[in-house]
């Protein structure tokens, strides 16, 4: 049976916006496939996002939705999860948004344990508002605020979140949607922080700027830069080098959820006479 993309889409809203080729259709189609793997109901679906290309998500998915400010996502989706625990929230936002302006809020909400679906949609650049350098922007690459190549050091989102207290973290590539939706489904259901990098590429404001060609091009050059964990885990250190790991990185159970955390919270100030 053909999957009916009508249920999970604002269909008025079609086409998109974004570019031909662009990976945010393939995650958008990913994020709804795994929703319908799991059988949740749209109406108990939040679906955040943030300010860039992939803050045009919000836009298209047929469910309760927030477009919020640069940076915030994950704050505003704390809140919606405070007060709605029992619903699925889940956030989209690109590399800048997610941890430069937005890097203090992903950190804590990792730290925290919080039960939200966190998607980086990873394209190395700030790729809306013309091709400023990100904190996943290689180095040497040119950028507008980069123009005789990046010297800075690049985070690796999945070892920063993992560190940061994120319970489940996976990464997969857009050139393969089946594991993209592989991934989030057994993401979905863990109860706790899930942070999925998912590399995409933005073959105008990366791809023709750094010479790299057109969308088949950019996406030979992450398939490149990506392996298996099971093989990665096979190289030697200098093999490492410039690669990501994909598949699931971590995944933890052993630690209480935050909204859990905050009802036992609850019951003890009520025992006490609190308020």
């Amino acid at each position: 049976m053909a999957f009916n993309y009508d249920e999970y889409l604002r269909v008025e809203k079609m086409p998109t916006l974004w570019c031909w080729g662009c990976g945010d259709g393939v995650i958008l189609k990913s994020i709804v496939r795994s929703i319908n793997a799991l059988g949740w109901d749209m109406n108990d679906v939040c679906l955040v996002s943030g300010i860039g290309c992939s803050g045009r998500m919000s836009s298209y998915v047929n469910c309760n939705t927030v477009h919020t400010t640069h940076g915030r996502a994950v704050a505003y989706a704390t809140g919606i999860k405070m007060a709605n625990p029992n619903k699925h929230v889940i956030v989209v936002s690109g590399d800048g948004d997610a941890l430069a302006i937005g890097g203090n809020h992903t950190m804590h909400a990792c730290r925290r344990n919080i039960d939200i679906n966190f998607v980086l949609v990873n394209n190395f650049i700030y790729g809306l508002t013309n091709s400023q350098t990100s904190p996943t922007t290689p180095q040497g690459m040119w950028t507008v605020t980069a123009q005789y190549g990046n010297i800075d050091n690049n985070f690796d989102p999945c070892q920063l979140a993992a560190a940061a207290g994120a319970t489940f973290v996976g990464r997969e590539s857009v050139l393969d949607p089946k594991k993209i939706e592989k991934l989030m489904t057994e993401g979905f259901k863990h109860e706790g922080f899930s942070f999925f990098d998912i590399h995409s590429n933005c073959h105008i404001n990366l791809g023709r700027k750094n010479k790299m060609g057109e969308a088949i091009q950019t996406l030979k050059w992450i398939e490149s830069r990506t392996v298996s964990k099971r093989k990665y885990d096979e190289f030697s250190e200098e093999e490492k080098s410039g690669k990501f790991p994909t598949g699931v990185l971590k995944h933890d159970t052993s630690k209480i959820e935050y909204t859990q955390a905050y009802k036992e919270i609850i019951k003890k100030a009520q025992a006490k006479g609190g308020h």
